[in-house]
């Protein structure tokens, strides 16, 4: 009788599990076959299309065919890598000497980097900080000002609170100054957790949209969202149209297609570091 339960029981969960992976995988399939079909036979299927009859790359084409496309795209891979790069190096070296407990000040320190998550400056300050730091219109007004993330430290630091004080003890009677304790043993240990908030960085800086409306005017250093928008606004006069030469919902899907699919490539193979980084990082009570 037990037996039957509990494998009534996984049978439910398992159930469960693949509607909520469905609800997860549906919408991605219904964008990646609507930028694979042709307008007029996205129409003849009353606007929804599964698995498609036809295909045409007209879409992909038209989008990688554009140099802004591609000159967006640098400017976002450039923006990702250099500004992760950033905040990690800032996060770490701030989350650290937060997490020792003997530190001066730490406890006022800490509240804060709490009181960002509470109360924020606003637009208009924080246009008139950055536009007065002399970083409008340039590429570091999309990195510059998001250097350190107050919730992701806050993992990082709880991370390091983990890590024995035995370790950093023996290095020190062996000579070892923080910054060689930070460099050998902190960093090696940290893997996990430092892929993890990464991938948060990462997953931020790719999907910029508002600094770069906000500080940029001039059109080269619009990242790649920003770009994308434009061409989907552009696109919207021809949606009723199924005669012109370029597949509008096509070319709109094809667009979420090209702007997401590196991040969704890229997670693959962080996911295991991103699973277990949440576990070793989480914040205690």
């Amino acid at each position: 009788m037990n037996k039957v339960k509990k494998h009534s029981f996984d049978f439910i969960i398992i159930v469960l599990l693949l509607l909520i992976a469905a609800t997860a995988v549906f919408p991605l399939l219904y964008v990646l076959s609507a930028s694979l079909t042709p307008y007029s036979e996205v129409l003849k299927n009353g606007g929804f299309i599964l698995l498609p009859k036809k295909f045409t790359l007209a879409a992909y084409n038209e989008i990688l065919g554009q140099s802004k496309v591609i000159h967006a795209f640098g400017v976002t891979v450039f923006v990702t890598i250099v500004g992760t790069f950033i905040n990690l190096i800032l996060s770490l070296l701030m989350a650290f000497p937060l997490s020792r407990k003997n530190i001066p000040g730490r406890t006022f320190i800490l509240f804060l980097v709490v009181l960002t998550l509470l109360v924020n400056g606003g637009i208009i300050p924080t246009y008139i900080v950055v536009h007065a730091t002399g970083l409008t219109n340039t590429i570091w007004s999309m990195i510059v000002p998001n250097a350190i993330a107050a919730f992701n430290l806050l993992i990082m630091k709880s991370f390091f609170e983990t890590l024995p004080e035995e370790l950093f003890e023996a290095a020190r009677m062996d000579g070892a100054n923080e910054f060689y304790i930070l460099y050998k043993i902190v960093l090696p240990l940290s893997i996990p957790v430092m892929m993890t908030i990464g991938l948060f960085y990462a997953a931020g800086h790719w999907n910029e949209f508002m600094q770069p409306l906000l500080y940029i005017t001039d059109s080269s250093l619009f990242p790649l969202q920003v770009v994308i928008r434009d061409i989907i606004m552009q696109t919207q006069d021809q949606l009723n149209n199924p005669d012109v030469s370029i597949p509008t919902v096509t070319i709109q899907m094809a667009s979420v297609i090209v702007a997401s699919l590196p991040i969704i490539l890229v997670y693959p193979f962080v996911q295991k570091y991103f699973m277990k980084g949440m576990l070793l990082g989480s914040i205690k009570g």
